[in-house]
C-alpha cells in the first residue's frame, strides 16, 4: 500500500514530517516484497513454470511482538503463501522470511483447492473462445458474433462436483450475450449453456446443455445513450462539499489520526481493507478498543434449484478474495469532499505485483445532528455530528459491494455495507411462472438469494482481557411492585465457553451483546464496555444436512465468540473452494475453550435477505446494511460535549 494516490482530483491529507521512520511491523507488502517472495521460492523449492501463486500476504506479527515494538526495532517480515503446481494439483502454504532471505516452512495440503484467481477466470474466458464445441453451441442459438459473448467461470462445492471430475480443479461457467456493442450482458442469459472446465489444465471437460429457451425481448440496459427514449433529469443542480482549511485528520504513512481517533490501514488479498489498532484518546491517554477489524468471509447461496442455478453459491472473499476484487475510486462518484486516496499493491499468479490506484478512500462527513436541547432560559444548544469515513469497492463480477467503516465524535463506530451491480436473471418460457424469484422484466426473473457476510472483531476493551455478555432486555410481570406492568429491566449474562458463545439475534427482547474489560473500571465503578448492535440479521433458511450448511456452518448463528489464536482467520476454513464441510469455526469452537476473562474474537454474520424486485432492474439502488460498535460505559459521560458549535452560515 502507498501513500496518497495521485489522482489530480485527490487531495493529500497533511503528513507529519519524519512521522514514519520506517516500515511498520503491520505495513501490507511492497511491491519488491512480492517479487521476493516469489524469487524465494522459485530459488529454494523449484516452484517453476507450471506452479501458481495463489496467495501472499503479510503474516501478521501476534500481538504480544507487536505490543514489544517500538519505532526503530528491528522488524520481521515473513510473507505466507499459498502455491500450487499445475502439474500434479499438489498445494503448499510457504512461510517465507524476507529479512532473512529463506524458507522457513513449506508444507502440503493435500486434498483441497486455493483460492480462485482472476488470472484462471481471464484464461478460461479465452479458451472458451476458441473452443469449436463453444463456438457450434452458440451458432445453434443463433449466437455468431463471439465478441458479444461473456464467460463467467464461477467455483464449485464439493458436493456438486460430477463424481468423476472430484480430483480436478474444477469451474462451471454461466454464458452471456451482449445486445449490442457495450451493452450490459447480463441482461441476455444463455440458458442452459454451462461449460465444465479443469481449471489446472484450463480444458473443456464437459459442454453442459441441458435446455434452451427462446430470448424475450429485454430492455436491460443502464448506460446513458443505450436505455431506448431516456432523457436524463435536468433539474439537478451542483452539490459542492467544501473544506477551506482542509481535512481534519493526518495520515503519516498508513497510520490515520482523527479527532481523538486513531489506528492503522491495512490490506491483503482476501480481506481487502483491514483497520489495526483501533484506539481512543480519553484525556492524553489513547485506550485500545480494537485490535483488529474486518471482514472475514461473505456467502451468497442462491435459492434457486433449477439447472442455471442450483450451483450457484459465492464465496466472495474464501473463493476469489475482496482484496483481488478491489477497484480503483473516482472522486465525485465513489467519493465526495476533501478526499486522500491509498493505493494498493496486490500479485497475479505468477509472484509478480500490481498496483490497484486510489484503492481506499479517506474523507470526512457532516451526519446530521450530534446532540441539541432547547432550554426555556439558556435557549438552544446544538453540536453537528461529523464522521470520518474509511471505504474501499470491490467488483465481483456481476455485484458491486461498497464498504464503509466510519468512526464517529461519540466514539462509535459504523461498519455498513452497500450491495449494488446487476442481478443475475434468467428467461422462461411463454405461459410458465418463476417461482424461486420475481418478474423483473419481460419472461425473465431474478432468483431471490442471500449475502452472509461475516466480520471478524477482534476487540481489546481497555487491554486485552474481555467478556462477552449477552444484553436482553426483558418485562417483569405484573406484581405489587409491578401494578402497571412497566417494570423493565436488562440482563446481561456473561459468556464463558465457545458453545455459550453461540448466540442469535433474539427480536423480542431486543438482544445486543456487550464487550467489557475484565482489568479496568470506569469513574462510575463499572467496568468499560463496547455493545455490538445488530442490523441485518436474519436466519439462514437451510436443512441442516444441506450441502451450503455444511461448507459454511457459520450462517447458521448471528454471533459466534473464540478467543484469539493468531492462525484462525477464516470463519469457513482457509481453503474453501470446492470444499466439503466448514473447517473453521465448527472445528474451533468443538474445542468449547473458555471465553470469559479472555482475549476474545466476535465473529459476527449479517447481511441481505434479498427478495428481489422490478425496481432492482437492471441496475441495483444500492441496499444498506449495518451494524454499530457503541461505546456502553467505557466513557462516564457523553464524550462529545467538548465538540465546537458550528458556525453559522
Amino acid at each position: 500500500m502507498s501513500g496518497p494516490g495521485g489522482d489530480p482530483g485527490g487531495h493529500r491529507a497533511a503528513r507529519a514530517a519524519g512521522a514514519v521512520a520506517g516500515p511498520h511491523p503491520l505495513d501490507p507488502l511492497s511491491a519488491a516484497e512480492f517479487r521476493q517472495a516469489a524469487a524465494i521460492l522459485r530459488r529454494d523449492r523449484d516452484v517453476g513454470e507450471t506452479w501458481r501463486f495463489a496467495s501472499i500476504e503479510l503474516r501478521e506479527p501476534e500481538k504480544a511482538a507487536l505490543a514489544a515494538w517500538t519505532s526503530g526495532d528491528q522488524i520481521r517480515r515473513d510473507a505466507r503463501v499459498v502455491c500450487w503446481n499445475r502439474a500434479d494439483g499438489q498445494v503448499f502454504v510457504a512461510l517465507v522470511s524476507l529479512d532473512g532471505d529463506e524458507v522457513r516452512s513449506f508444507d502440503p495440503r493435500p486434498g483441497v483447492q486455493p483460492n480462485a484467481t482472476l488470472d484462471e477466470w481471464h484464461e478460461a474466458d479465452a479458451m472458451l473462445r476458441r473452443d469449436s464445441r463453444v463456438i457450434a453451441a452458440l451458432a445453434d442459438r443463433g449466437i455468431t458474433d463471439i465478441d458479444r459473448v461473456l464467460f463467467d467461470t464461477w467455483t464449485y462445492g464439493h458436493a456438486l462436483v460430477p463424481q468423476q471430475h472430484r480430483e480436478r480443479r474444477m469451474g462451471w461457467v454461466d454464458v452471456w450475450r451482449r445486445g449490442t456493442d457495450g451493452g450490459n450482458p447480463y441482461a441476455h442469459p444463455v440458458n442452459g449453456l454451462h461449460p465444465l472446465v479443469d481449471l489446472n489444465r484450463m480444458e473443456l471437460l464437459e459442454l453442459g446443455d441441458t435446455h434452451r429457451v427462446d430470448p424475450p425481448l429485454t430492455m436491460g440496459e443502464y448506460v446513458p445513450g443505450l436505455v431506448p427514449g431516456q432523457r436524463l433529469r435536468t433539474d439537478v443542480r451542483p452539490l459542492e462539499i467544501s473544506q477551506p482549511e482542509g481535512a481534519s485528520f493526518t495520515l503519516a504513512g498508513n497510520a490515520l489520526s482523527w479527532q481523538k481517533w486513531s489506528l492503522r490501514i491495512g490490506f491483503n488479498y482476501r480481506e481487502g481493507m483491514v483497520l489495526h489498532q483501533v484506539g481512543y484518546d480519553d484525556g492524553g491517554r489513547v485506550r485500545p478498543v480494537a485490535h483488529r477489524l474486518s471482514l472475514a468471509e461473505m456467502v451468497v447461496p442462491y435459492r434457486d434449484p433449477t439447472p442455471d442455478h442450483y450451483r450457484r453459491t459465492a464465496f466472495d472473499i474464501g473463493e476469489w478474495g475482496l482484496g483481488f476484487m478491489t477497484t480503483s475510486l473516482e472522486r465525485g462518484c465513489d467519493c465526495l469532499g476533501e478526499i486522500t486516496y491509498l493505493d494498493a499493491v496486490l500479485h497475479d499468479t505468477r509472484g509478480e505485483p500490481y498496483e490497484i490506484p486510489r484503492a481506499i478512500c479517506i474523507h470526512e462527513e457532516d451526519a446530521g445532528v450530534l446532540w441539541k436541547h432547547v432550554d426555556q432560559a439558556a435557549g438552544a444548544e446544538v453540536r453537528r455530528r461529523r464522521r470520518l469515513v474509511i471505504s474501499c469497492h470491490a467488483t465481483v463480477a456481476n455485484y458491486e459491494y461498497l464498504v464503509y467503516w466510519r468512526f464517529y465524535t461519540d466514539g462509535s463506530i459504523e461498519c455498513e455495507i452497500q450491495a449494488t451491480g446487476v442481478m443475475v436473471v434468467t428467461n422462461f418460457p411463454a405461459g410458465a411462472q418463476p417461482p424461486y424469484g420475481t418478474l423483473v422484466d419481460e419472461r425473465t426473473y431474478a432468483p431471490f438469494h442471500q449475502h452472509f457476510i461475516v466480520a471478524r472483531l477482534d476487540l481489546d476493551i481497555d487491554g486485552t482481557q474481555n467478556t462477552v455478555h449477552c444484553s436482553d432486555s426483558a418485562a417483569l410481570p405484573v406484581s405489587a411492585d409491578n401494578p402497571y406492568g412497566l417494570a423493565l429491566v436488562q440482563r446481561d449474562t456473561p459468556l464463558r465457553t465457545e458453545q455459550e458463545g453461540k448466540q442469535d439475534y433474539d427480536w423480542s427482547s431486543q438482544r445486543s451483546w456487550k464487550v467489557t474489560s475484565s482489568s479496568a473500571r470506569n469513574g462510575l465503578g463499572t467496568r468499560p464496555g463496547y455493545k455490538l448492535v445488530p442490523g441485518g440479521c436474519f436466519p439462514a433458511m437451510f436443512e441442516p444436512g444441506s450441502p451450503v450448511l455444511r461448507r459454511a456452518e457459520v450462517i447458521g448463528h448471528t454471533l459466534w465468540v473464540t478467543p484469539y489464536h493468531p492462525d484462525e482467520r477464516w470463519p469457513c476454513g482457509e481453503f474453501c473452494t470446492q470444499s466439503e464441510r466448514d473447517q473453521g469455526l465448527p472445528v474451533w469452537t468443538a474445542q468449547d475453550r473458555p471465553i470469559e476473562d479472555a482475549d476474545v474474537v466476535l465473529w459476527y454474520v449479517f447481511g441481505i435477505h434479498h427478495i428481489t424486485r422490478p425496481e432492482d432492474w437492471p441496475v441495483m439502488p444500492v441496499d444498506t446494511v449495518s451494524f454499530w460498535l457503541k461505546p456502553a460505559g467505557f466513557f462516564d459521560r457523553n464524550p462529545a460535549l467538548d465538540v465546537p458549535a458550528s458556525p453559522g452560515h
